[in-house]
């Protein structure tokens, strides 16, 4: 069985086989200023807490997360939108 992590190296490995040089250049460059810039030093890990948030949900009502972890389990996804 193929894991998650195997599966993603497998998807960036034919983008980058069908990207322009350019591009890859520009995206590998982004990448190394990130990992260079400290900001991995503050990632959350497997095990660590996430913080408390509020946001609106799709009625606009402000939801605390604080509220829904007291009596039920969470899921939440990030979508980074149409690139």
């Amino acid at each position: 069985m193929m894991t998650l992590q195997d599966h993603l190296n497998q998807l960036k490995a034919g983008f980058e086989e069908k990207a322009p040089p350019e591009a890859l250049e520009v995206m590998h460059r982004a990448t190394s200023d990130l990992r260079n810039s400290g900001i991995l030093d503050q990632v959350l890990t497997v095990g660590d807490t996430a913080p408390e948030f509020e946001l609106e949900n799709t009625s606009g009502e402000r939801i605390r997360s604080k509220d829904i972890l007291s009596d039920r389990l969470m899921v939440l996804t990030f979508y980074r939108g149409k690139w």
